[in-house]
């Protein structure tokens, strides 16, 4: 049996996590059986379906790098299937007509339930059952003529020959309808797999409420795509032995249904931020300064005064702190403008301290005389003067960094002055110096 699963969406303008997540699974899993992975799109509402709407959702798609087999098929194209399953299920006993709500408006055909309880072995969930009083009948075609999900949902998989569904577990409840239908149809049913909910901290549904949801807004904040990817990959799913920053790849050859946890998953955006970092990591140099670049470009950051050679050491300075593009232009800017701003509460702690300017004059006298200027050598002067004075390390090392760069936070301080060169070291002592009165 070749294994065959599906994405169908109903897109509306932008595409949900928890959506593309399911659609994650279900292309992991087909690639991993060497299967099929194939689109459907439920386009039957045609007001929200909009040919925009459906973009969106085949961009998401794209980016991600989840590639589909074959042409998708739009839902809207199958209507005249659908009614005909609909008139088999009446012809059958399986499904009657009724005057819903006694409008006078017109005969919905309504799904005869068979009066039995209902049980399926889920693949995530395990064993799943409901009794025969708890799913009533309902609704496959509207007065007006028009298929409702169920109905769309179930002879689409049919059509498509889909072997397991996976989704969310909010369509539990749908499933042990499908099985009915399933049965009344006189076809097999495919494999179910309901998956976990991704939840916010306070353990409800991540919604727009708590920060990004949408593909399209992870992408334009400029998370890579193998970041998300692999971040909702592990939301529910375990690939063992502790391993978490994943290729493709990776994830293919491990990926199985029997490893998916039936509890839910928190979204946790300080790890995504991380993961993101990883698998910058993993880039070329010349290709994470060309994004940090484009990233300033875009926030009105970049100057063309910029030393390219000089932005390329700044870009291998930050190294670690930068986990998305943009971080550079927010982290780094007094690398490039000689008149950063001051951070007030590191200059109280670490500039207006009882001797933390004689320090800084002292520091100033050093470096004037320190060729070449160096990481190692600017290390190597504070540490003889710490040793000649009987000061600590950090008693000389927080007054120049908030010199040099306002702030008491960055990357290494002796790395940051090598980068900035002597000139510009000095010129900033002096200046700051002159700010505080110690010039």
């Amino acid at each position: 049996m070749t294994i065959r699963t599906r994405f169908a969406p109903s897109p509306t303008g932008n595409v949900h996590i928890g959506n593309i997540r399911a659609a994650i699974y279900n292309w992991l899993f087909s690639r991993h059986m060497g299967g099929a992975f194939l689109l459907r799109i439920e386009d039957t509402d045609r007001a929200r379906s909009t040919p925009e709407a459906v973009q969106t959702v085949l961009d998401a798609l794209a980016w991600l790098g989840l590639d589909h087999d074959g042409e998708p098929l739009y839902q809207r194209t199958q209507r005249q299937r659908h009614l005909e399953v609909a008139e088999e299920l009446l012809a059958k006993g399986a499904a009657y007509k009724e005057d819903k709500g006694g409008t006078g408006k017109g005969e919905c055909i309504v799904f005869k339930m068979p009066g039995r309880d209902i049980a399926f072995q889920d693949a995530v969930k395990g064993e799943m059952a409901k009794k025969a009083e708890d799913v009533k009948d309902f609704v496959l075609v509207r007065s007006d003529g028009s298929p409702v999900f169920h109905l769309g949902n179930v002879v689409d998989d049919i059509t498509m020959g889909i072997t397991h569904v996976i989704r969310g577990d909010d369509h539990v409840e749908n499933t042990f309808k499908h099985l009915a239908m399933y049965e009344a149809i006189g076809v097999p049913p495919p494999v179910f797999a309901h998956l976990p909910m991704i939840v916010n901290a306070q353990g409800k549904p991540y919604s727009k409420r708590d920060g990004a949801a949408y593909v399209g807004e992870f992408q334009k904040q400029g998370f890579l795509p193998e970041a998300l990817f692999n971040s909702l990959a592990l939301l529910g799913w375990s690939p063992g032995e502790d391993r978490e920053v994943m290729t493709r790849d990776e994830m293919v050859a491990s990926f199985s249904l029997e490893r998916v946890r039936s509890a839910p998953s928190q979204l946790d955006m300080t790890k995504l931020l991380w993961m993101n970092g990883e698998h910058l990591k993993r880039r070329g140099h010349e290709e994470i300064a060309a994004g940090c670049r484009a990233a300033m470009e875009r926030n009105g950051q970049w100057r063309e005064d910029i030393d390219p050679a000089y932005f390329q050491a700044v870009v291998a300075c930050m190294g670690e702190r930068v986990n998305l593009f943009g971080d550079l232009g927010q982290q780094a800017g007094f690398f490039f403008d000689e008149a950063f701003p001051y951070d007030e509460k590191s200059v109280r702690k670490r500039l207006l301290k009882e001797g933390a300017l004689d320090i800084l004059h002292e520091e100033l006298a050093v470096f004037e005389g320190l060729e070449p200027f160096t990481a190692a050598a600017t290390e190597a002067a504070l540490r003889t003067v710490a040793e000649q004075t009987g000061r600590g390390m950090g008693a000389l090392v927080h007054p120049v960094r908030v010199a040099v760069s306002g702030t008491a936070v960055g990357p290494g301080l002796f790395e940051m002055l090598a980068v900035m060169g002597k000139e510009r070291v000095l010129r900033r002592i002096r200046r700051t110096l002159e700010i505080y009165g110690g010039g």
